[in-house]
């Protein structure tokens, strides 16, 4: 039996972001959730935005991670 892998996991959150070419869009199409929703996931786990999402989005995951401190 496979171990189940939790897709929430930092590491594993870490590395879909990667896959999905660090695209909030694309990484919220796969988890089905919406951009809101992964922005928050992102936040929490304080993973790093890339350079064109921090552009689109920077401000609104800046204050995301603020509230989750």
């Amino acid at each position: 039996m496979k171990p189940r892998v939790d897709p929430l996991d930092e590491r594993v959150l870490e590395r879909n972001y990667d896959y999905a070419q660090r695209n909030v869009r694309v990484l919220s199409l796969w988890y089905d959730c919406d951009v809101e929703r992964m922005l928050e996931l992102l936040a929490e786990h304080d993973i790093e935005l890339s350079r064109n999402d921090r552009r689109q989005f920077g401000t609104w995951y800046r204050s995301l991670r603020r509230a989750s401190c």
